[in-house]
């Protein structure tokens, strides 16, 4: 018995080896963790139960059969990360370039049904060449298969994907359906053809870190929720994003009480919107000044900024916030700012978690190549994902609602719970000065003084119209509060919605405008 013993642990010391301490020399010395190092950083200490360690190809084409791969270059088991049970595969570069081979890819899928059928969150440490060549279309099915668990995986376990190195090709869809993606600055990248084929192709010299870095994808394409600068940067961010999100849809998101007190008021807010309607003003300061303090995590923080998403908490509940920021085409809403919003927004709404929204917007951004790029049908997203939301819904106009972008803004009208406004709050159907021109074109044409005859229609409709209070006497507005309150009264609205019941018609599934 013992020398069998004896074999296992041998066995089990060479699988822990990886790829030999030359590759993972290579590995560290590229500024990056091994799979198994990730692990022991990401999971709470001793708590990650591995599985599979045994499993490895059986490929004998092109020389497979003589090469070894200890556990077919992914680790996959589960752990507890702030005692909270998760599943979690990492991919081994050290052995075959964490390529995705049929066993690895085998390995995937068996620890992402575990996740599944358990109701626990699954999260990926991404380090991969791609698909195995040497395994052909073993390798693309496999792929599929893991495609097929996070398509039906995603709005009911959260899924996470950091990525920690190359993932190119059919790898990249992976990470794209699941829920927030990380990249580590300067280690990783993401592209569907990498440099050499688009030289081939296209006949156009590119970089990788310009095709596909994590600077590109957190900026210009939006791929990239978040970016690290390291990998133990990357894995306490994982951390950190998953302490705001509940182990499955059917369950709700942790409350963690801190020390910030509910019924705080912050006298500066009073001030923040600048008297002068034409200047710009921080929204992430009004955001952090009225959460409970340090809890302010933005989602997507470098793309299309003039929107502002993020995940925060009031009196310790889980909250995802929506807002406007004007420093920021003015805090217009774009082409990508629309579907970035609606994407985070049904986020929220898949997983529990109640939307605050901070409304700032003088409507949908004008122009041609927002036209043409669409915004009808991305601004259609946004509207669509604050309808189709059922989670408690509560929105501060702190100065402009205008138009069609004042409905789509978690409105009254779109099954809004609570609306707010400050006392600086104007809602109507456009700005003064738009307005004007539109009503009184013909009286400015003849006017002898058209600029004080301009002057005076516009302090006219402001008195007239843009302020809450029209909108308050209809009950489009619940009230209209001092911005100094403003945190007190959401933490006691998000108490009072904590039981709330909605529900939409049942169907198989609604057909957003994709």
């Amino acid at each position: 018995m013992s020398d069998r013993i004896d074999d296992l642990r041998q066995r089990k010391e060479h699988i822990l080896g990886l790829g030999g301490p030359d590759r993972v020399q290579r590995q560290h010395d590229a500024g990056k963790l091994t799979a198994r190092e990730r692990l022991d950083r990401l999971l709470d200490p001793g708590s990650f139960t591995e599985l599979d360690m045994f499993v490895t190809h059986h490929s004998r084409e092109f020389g497979m059969e003589k090469v070894d791969a200890p556990a077919d270059g992914v680790v996959t088991g589960y752990g507890t990360i702030d005692g909270r049970p998760v599943c979690v595969f990492s991919q081994d570069f050290t052995v075959l370039g964490g390529s995705l081979g049929e066993a690895h890819a085998h390995k995937i899928v068996k620890i992402m049904d575990m996740a599944l059928r358990t109701g626990v969150p699954i999260i990926g440490l991404n380090d991969s060449g791609g698909a195995r060549i040497q395994e052909g279309v073993a390798s693309l099915g496999g792929y599929a298969e893991i495609f097929l668990r996070n398509t039906l995986a995603s709005g009911v376990i959260p899924q996470l994907s950091a990525i920690m190195g190359p993932c190119a090709g059919g790898a990249v869809y992976s990470p794209a359906i699941t829920d927030f993606v990380i990249m580590v600055r300067g280690t990783s990248y993401m592209f569907v053809t990498g440099p050499q084929v688009v030289k081939a192709a296209i006949r156009e010299e590119v970089g990788f870190e310009e095709l596909g870095g994590a600077a590109v994808h957190a900026t210009r394409s939006g791929v990239a929720h978040f970016v690290a600068d390291d990998d133990p940067a990357c894995l306490v961010l994982l951390r950190r994003v998953l302490s705001y999100l509940p182990q499955n849809n059917r369950e709700q998101p942790p409350v963690i009480a801190g020390d910030d007190d509910p019924n705080r008021m912050d006298a500066d807010l009073d001030g923040i919107v600048p008297e002068d309607r034409t200047r710009p003003y921080d929204m992430a300061e009004v955001i952090t000044r009225i959460v409970d303090r340090e809890t302010f995590l933005e989602v997507h923080a470098q793309f299309a900024r003039n929107l502002i998403t993020g995940f925060a908490r009031l009196g310790g509940r889980s909250v995802g916030v929506v807002a406007q920021q004007p420093r920021v085409l003015a805090g217009a809403l774009d082409l990508n700012a629309s579907a970035k919003g609606a994407r985070f927004i049904r986020c929220c709404d898949a997983f529990n978690i109640p939307l605050v929204t901070f409304v700032d917007v003088p409507g949908f951004l004008p122009g041609l190549q927002q036209e043409h790029g669409g915004i009808i049908r991305q601004g259609a997203k946004l509207l669509y994902a604050y309808c189709e939301a059922t989670v408690p819904k509560m929105a501060v106009i702190t100065r402009r609602a205008y138009g069609g972008a004042y409905d789509v803004m978690s409105s009254k009208h779109v099954r809004g719970d609570l609306n707010l406004a400050w006392p600086t709050a104007e809602i109507a159907v456009m700005g003064p000065e738009g307005a004007i021109e539109v009503a009184f074109r013909k009286e400015l044409a003849a006017s002898a003084d058209p600029g004080a005859l301009r002057e005076q229609l516009a302090r006219d409709y402001r008195a007239q119209f843009a302020n809450p209070y029209v909108a308050a006497s209809r009950g489009y507005v619940d009230d209209v509060i001092e911005p100094h309150r403003t945190r007190p009264r959401l933490i006691s609205a998000l108490a009072a919605l904590s039981t709330k019941r909605d529900s939409n018609p049942t169907r198989k599934h609604g057909n957003i405008p994709l």
